[in-house]
């Protein structure tokens, strides 16, 4: 039933465009509470508890929706509507905006206790080390990642998979932010949940890339360029998966990411990506509006994808 999943992600899309998260009682937070109870009830310091704990709750993720799916068999209506309240769940993109128009207006301002206290709505630096500019940084930044991991990773997975793949994708995304850092107490027990998270990544990573080079020009930048500098420094960032996007990200606004950073008790010096100077405060509005362009063309290729198989699966033309 792949007309009635199509029109659930179109549906779920306006509905994040509109509502964008619950403010209240998030499915999301409701899962992720229960996951925290369970890793203070089983945690070892030990891979295979770690990956038993991970295996264990996006499963039951993906049987859930496995479940409905199952029962809205022959009730196209039941699942297109059940698909647009997973899409939207699973979907962050309106609020990460939101988030980012906020992070700016306060910069403008030169607001920086409030920057300071509104960053960790966005990423997990210790805020108390970011002056303006790296405040302003770290936005860009997290815009950059998390459109690729709020957005395009659950619709290219819902896509492919219905509601099994959005839930089951926000299941593993959550458990990696939960899990999956390298701390004391999770290196070993949150590895499965960071590779995990790194594999569903690897695709959507790319198509994120891929279209930030290709809607550059939405933000007066160059496709060449960021096309470049993808290529170039995609692979200097530590994760396989925020690299290219944030290079990419990078070359289309014509400024350089990466440098220091400071969080969960440690200082890093991240590899430089991109050309130019370091993102002001006008670039988080660039950034916001290049994740907006990215997330509608993401859109259109997962519902246009689902529409075009159910096409193809009746025996007439995709258009």
């Amino acid at each position: 039933m792949h007309a009635p999943t199509a029109a659930g992600l179109a549906l779920g899309l306006g509905a994040d465009a509109l509502l964008a998260d619950p403010r209240r009682l998030h499915p999301v937070a409701g899962f992720g509470s229960a996951a925290a109870a369970l890793e203070r009830a089983v945690h070892r310091d030990r891979r295979t508890t770690g990956a038993a704990y991970a295996a264990a709750l996006t499963g039951a993720c993906a049987l859930l929706g496995a479940a409905a799916s199952f029962a809205t068999r022959g009730h196209p209506g039941t699942r297109a509507a059940l698909t647009a309240a997973a899409t939207w769940t699973v979907l962050g993109g309106t609020t990460l905006r939101r988030e980012a128009h906020a992070m700016q207006e306060l910069l403008r301002g030169r607001d920086l206790p409030g920057a300071r206290a509104r960053i960790g709505h966005l990423c997990g630096r210790d805020p108390e080390l970011l002056d303006l500019a790296g405040l302003a940084r770290a936005t860009v930044e997290s815009v950059a990642e998390n459109t690729s991991d709020a957005v395009v990773a659950p619709l290219l997975w819902g896509a492919v998979a219905g509601m099994p793949g959005l839930l089951a994708y926000r299941a593993v995304n959550t458990l990696d932010a939960m899990v999956g850092h390298r701390s004391p107490r999770y290196a070993r027990f949150g590895w499965a949940a960071a590779r995990t998270d790194d594999l569903a990544n690897l695709l959507p990573s790319r198509l994120t890339a891929a279209l930030t080079v290709a809607l550059a020009p939405v933000v007066d930048g160059r496709s060449r360029a960021a096309r470049r500098v993808w290529s170039r420094d995609g692979h200097k960032h530590p994760s396989p998966n925020a690299g290219p996007v944030e290079a990419a990200f990078a070359g289309a606004l014509g400024r350089t990411l990466g440098g220091r950073l400071a969080y969960a008790g440690r200082v890093e010096e991240r590899p430089l990506l991109g050309d130019g100077p370091a993102p002001d405060v006008e670039d988080v509005g660039r950034a916001a509006r290049l994740s907006l362009a990215v997330q509608l063309a993401a859109g259109a290729l997962a519902v246009g994808g689902r529409l075009g198989v159910a096409a193809l699966r009746a025996g007439r033309p995709a258009w």
